[in-house]
């Protein structure tokens, strides 16, 4: 008999045997996660905690489950708090999740997380694959503390496997908060929506002095620079932006020098003793 045939007996109540198919881990549905539940089957056939709060339609009934929803978010920041409130000195670091093992964004990833793991630091990412992954990968490798922030989307992720304190929410603004109210910092790799997101949102913070001495370390200067000059060339020029504004990030393409920027809010000395220019 194959593997993939393989039964066990199950005798039924006339004593007649019957069989019952052992599933194999291929043929195991996908876990989704909700919060802290992880759900399969029928049970995973259910919508986004985000998706239900601003979700406007059935307006009588869903103001009467708001309080609800008020203890739900409330925990999330209690159970955030809690796990992270002893944690020490952190960076927060962001990058896509489409970013593929072994390229050259990828490999950046990995060495700013172990660089700050070498340095006492601890390394958050939002939990998922790509250069969030290679982050928490090079915190393992360095011997430092590797955090995931893992969020309910519909297309599923889950926490990478090189995450060793994991949180996974429902509410994005409760998972942002702990991203900034635990770090010292943030460093930036190439990424789409959810990175750019991040970024601009900790930019208006630092912009409107809700958070100070918090240095912003974008990496990767052939994929940043473009953004950089039509922030300068469009949103400066039209008035937008002040000038000054952009002092708020600085572009590298070193990671050793990101970290040290990060960490000491100046650049990474070169080899003659120099700072590195600007």
């Amino acid at each position: 008999m194959s593997i993939s045939q393989h039964s066990i007996p199950n005798p039924d109540a006339n004593g007649h045997d019957r069989t019952a198919h052992v599933p194999l881990p291929s043929e195991i549905a996908p876990a989704k996660h909700k919060g802290s539940l992880e759900l399969r089957r029928k049970q995973a056939d259910t919508g986004m905690s985000d998706q239900h709060l601003l979700d406007t339609s059935g307006a009588g009934q869903f103001i009467h489950t708001d309080p609800w929803r008020v203890l739900r978010i409330q925990s999330e920041f209690v159970e955030g708090f809690g796990a992270l409130a002893d944690l020490g000195p952190a960076v927060s670091v962001f990058g896509s999740a489409r970013t593929k093992p072994g390229t050259e964004y990828y490999e950046m990833a990995v060495e700013v997380g172990r660089k700050l793991a070498e340095s006492g630091v601890a390394v958050i990412t939002g939990g998922g694959p790509g250069s969030m992954e290679a982050a928490n990968k090079g915190a393992v490798e360095g011997n430092g503390i590797s955090v995931g922030l893992g969020i309910e989307l519909p297309f599923e992720q889950g926490l990478n496997q090189w995450v060793d304190l994991g949180i996974n929410f429902r509410y994005f603004f409760a998972r942002k908060t702990m991203f900034v109210k635990y770090a010292q910092g943030f460093v930036v790799l190439p990424g789409g929506l959810g990175t750019l997101d991040e970024l601009f949102e900790a930019m208006v913070l630092v912009q409107t002095r809700k958070v100070t001495s918090f240095p912003i370390v974008l990496l990767g200067v052939r994929f940043w620079g473009p953004m950089i000059e039509w922030i300068r060339e469009t949103l400066v020029a039209e008035g937008m932006v002040s000038e000054k504004d952009l002092d708020l990030i600085q572009l590298v393409d070193d990671p050793a020098d990101a970290v040290h920027r990060v960490l000491h809010g100046a650049p990474l000395p070169t080899p003659t003793g120099e700072q590195r220019p600007e």
